[in-house]
């Protein structure tokens, strides 16, 4: 699955103490649920969408936990395929991971904040973001080395033309 982080630059959350309104911005700054200026979602207020129930009721009200997706989508109200489309997106984001799988004998995947911590978990966030904006660098310096190339052998080509003020200086009419 690809990591993808939207990445703006913001004021830390610190001087607000209100839980709900720091979660929902910082879910919003990380991309996880979309920029809205009135506080609502598409069908209603953030508080009450899926995509915050999840991260706030069940992953960070009990973050050691592992869920099914099948108890997701019972205590949510909500069919597995939306859950499942919440899970990928923190996943994204590499906040999650899959536990379960063979080891509970049902060959089903729960899933949990990664390390049971949201603060531990960040640090896989900030490592992905690292390494993304390190290969970012790699391109924009391999990106420069090819124009200045270019460049150079586009001047050996042809000079620039001349401008045309600097061709009639001095010449008399």
């Amino acid at each position: 699955m690809p990591f993808e982080l939207q990445l703006r630059y913001a004021t830390p959350l610190t001087p607000i103490a209100d839980f709900d309104e720091v979660l929902v911005e910082f879910l919003r700054l990380v991309g996880y649920l979309p920029p809205s200026d009135d506080g609502r979602g598409g069908d209603g207020p953030v508080g009450e969408s899926i995509a915050y129930r999840l991260m706030k009721d069940c992953l960070l009200r009990d973050p050691a936990r592992a869920w099914y997706a099948e108890e997701l989508a019972t205590t949510l109200g909500t069919p597995k395929s939306s859950i499942y489309r919440h899970i990928n997106k923190l996943k994204s984001l590499d906040l999650l991971e899959e536990v379960g799988g063979a080891q509970d004998g049902k060959g089903r995947k729960g899933y949990r904040i990664r390390y049971g911590n949201l603060a531990r978990a960040w640090d896989f966030t900030e490592a992905n973001a690292q390494n993304a904006l390190k290969r970012y660098r790699e391109t924009v310096n391999h990106v420069q080395a090819l124009a200045e190339k270019w460049s150079a052998e586009k001047l050996q080509e042809a000079p620039p033309p001349t401008p045309k003020a600097a061709r009639t200086k001095g010449a008399r009419p």
